[in-house]
C-alpha cells in the first residue's frame, strides 16, 4: 500500500463535505461468511431457484426448510465483525463518513457500531410479515421452524413470515435505493470496500458519484470495472487496508488541529 497514495486518499475522505462508503461481499468474507457468486461460492452448492420469490409463494414450507439449511451453513459457527467493519464504524463515529451503503445482509456493520447503514439487499437477521409488514428478529423464527412450525406465521395477523432480504425475482427496496443514489449524487468522496462492482444497481452508485466530481477510492483485492476511474485503487485485503486508512485519516486530522492551534 503506497504510503503517499494512502495519505492522499485519507485527505480526500477527511476533507470531503460528504463522504460515502459502499461495502460488498469482500467485507463479509473476511469474517468467515462464504460469498455467493465466486467459483466456490454458495450458489455452486445450492440452487438459486430454491430462494426465488416464486418458490416462496408456491411452497413456503419447502422454502423455509431450505432457508434454515442455508443460514446454518453461512453462520453456523458464529461470525463477528472484523477490522474492516470496525474501521468503517470508527470513520462514521469521528464524523468522516456521512453514509454507509452495503450490499451485505449479515448485519455485521450494526454489530460493529454503524448506526444506520443503507441496506440495499435487506437484512438476514430480520423477518417481515407478508401481510402486515411487521418486522422481527430471525433467531426465534429459526427455532420455530426447527421445531416444526413451517412456514412460520406472524403472531399478530397470521401472515406467512419472510426473510427480510431481497430474494431472486424481487426488486430492491425502493426507499433504500433512492437514499443511496441521493447520497452518491452529493458525495465529494466515495469509498468502495470489498465489492467487485459487477452487480447492479449497486455498481452504478460510484459511477454516479464520479460523474458528479467525487474522488473515488477503491479497496478490493481484485480490479473492478471502475478501477480505471478511481483516483486511488488499493488492491489490498480489506481487514489490513481499512485500519491503515483510518489511521491516516485520524493522523491527518490531528496534524491539522495542531497546526490550527499554533
Amino acid at each position: 500500500m503506497d504510503q503517499r497514495e494512502l495519505r492522499y486518499a485519507a485527505a480526500a475522505i477527511r476533507d470531503a463535505d460528504q463522504a460515502v462508503v459502499l461495502t460488498g461481499a469482500g467485507v463479509s468474507t473476511a469474517s468467515g461468511i462464504p460469498d455467493f457468486r465466486s467459483e466456490d461460492g454458495i450458489w455452486t452448492e445450492y440452487d438459486p431457484g430454491e430462494f426465488h420469490i416464486s418458490r416462496f409463494h408456491a411452497d413456503p414450507e419447502g422454502f423455509w426448510r431450505k432457508r434454515v439449511e442455508l443460514v446454518e451453513e453461512l453462520f453456523g459457527d458464529g461470525v463477528a465483525p472484523n477490522a474492516a467493519h470496525e474501521a468503517i464504524a470508527a470513520l462514521e463515529s469521528a464524523g468522516h463518513v456521512d453514509a454507509l451503503v452495503t450490499q451485505n445482509i449479515d448485519g455485521l456493520h450494526q454489530e460493529a457500531g454503524s448506526d444506520d447503514p443503507i441496506e440495499l439487499h435487506g437484512n438476514g437477521s430480520r423477518v417481515v410479515c407478508t401481510e402486515c409488514n411487521r418486522r422481527g428478529g430471525m433467531d426465534p423464527i429459526m427455532d420455530r421452524v426447527r421445531g416444526g412450525e413451517v412456514p412460520p406465521r406472524c403472531e399478530r395477523c397470521g401472515g406467512v413470515l419472510k426473510p427480510d432480504v431481497v430474494l431472486f425475482g424481487e426488486q430492491l427496496p425502493e426507499h433504500a435505493l433512492l437514499r443511496a443514489h441521493a447520497k452518491a449524487e452529493r458525495a465529494d468522496a466515495f469509498v468502495v470496500v470489498g465489492s467487485s462492482l459487477t452487480v447492479e444497481p449497486a455498481a452504478s452508485l460510484p459511477r454516479t458519484a464520479v460523474d458528479r466530481g467525487a474522488t473515488l477510492v477503491i479497496v478490493n483485492l481484485d480490479p473492478t470495472p471502475l478501477s480505471d476511474r478511481a483516483e486511488y485503487d488499493f488492491r489490498e485485503d480489506v481487514i489490513e487496508a481499512l485500519p491503515r486508512l483510518v489511521e491516516a485519516v485520524e493522523d491527518g486530522a490531528t496534524d491539522r488541529d495542531a497546526a490550527v492551534g499554533e
